[in-house]
């Protein structure tokens, strides 16, 4: 009996064996970029190159193939236009989106550093690209005779090119995260995270969302023309 009421204490005394507990990750969820101090408002810089280049609302209009109205919302910042149009914008006042963003830095540094929560933003009007839009990240800002431009492309789902464009260069991009359907030269092909493209930025190319989750590309063209 005595070594029995031994053998329970000392079963009393050992440790308990837990389960070993399980890191908890929570899934990633990236969300749309609402407006805070980093988004780039363009209107000013677009109405100064507009007026440097000696053009009335008119004759940009006409150019770009756009309304008066439209061009005048912008300026005003009261409309977001699509990249597509930007690029017809920065075709036509003979500059690029980089510069339409902010001007070039003539004290920076040579190496640039962008901290990710100051990243430069420029948001595009969710009625001409998706339900959500799309928005660019800055990553390399403009510099003299810079030869790259690159950006984070940010597609909320169903987020879209708005029509296909093309002009000088060569891009390539790396798919971060998400999934999307890259359209070049008339042949649509299906990339997820983890895939890259390069192409010729001569050949006509639009891309669209067709996930359920925002799809982010880190993309590069060169020479800065877009």
């Amino acid at each position: 009996m005595a070594l029995a009421t031994k053998q329970k204490a000392a079963a009393r005394r050992q440790p308990t064996k837990t389960a070993p507990r399980r890191r908890h990750t929570p899934t990633e969820r990236v969300e749309p970029a609402r407006t805070h101090d980093t988004e780039v408002r363009i209107g000013m810089r677009l109405k100064y190159a507009r007026l440097s280049k000696g053009y009335t609302l008119a004759q940009l209009a006409d150019i770009v193939k756009c309304s008066e109205s439209m061009i005048s919302k912008v300026e005003n910042d009261k409309l977001r236009p699509s990249i597509a149009m930007l690029h017809r914008f920065s075709q036509a006042l003979e500059t690029n989106i980089a510069s339409l963003i902010s001007e070039p830095d003539p004290n920076a540094e040579v190496v640039s550093i962008i901290r990710g929560k100051s990243r430069p933003r420029i948001h595009v009007d969710p009625e001409w690209q998706g339900a959500e839009g799309v928005w660019l990240e800055r990553v390399i800002p403009p510099t003299p005779g810079g030869l790259l431009q690159s950006h984070v492309l940010n597609l909320a789902p169903n987020g879209r090119s708005d029509g296909l464009i093309s002009h000088t260069g060569e891009e390539l991009g790396f798919v971060i995260t998400g999934e999307v359907d890259l359209e070049v030269a008339g042949l649509i092909y299906e990339l997820k995270a983890g895939d890259s493209f390069f192409f010729p930025s001569s050949l006509e190319h639009g891309y669209h969302n067709k996930g359920k989750h925002v799809t982010r590309i880190l993309w590069v063209n060169t020479p800065p023309s877009f």
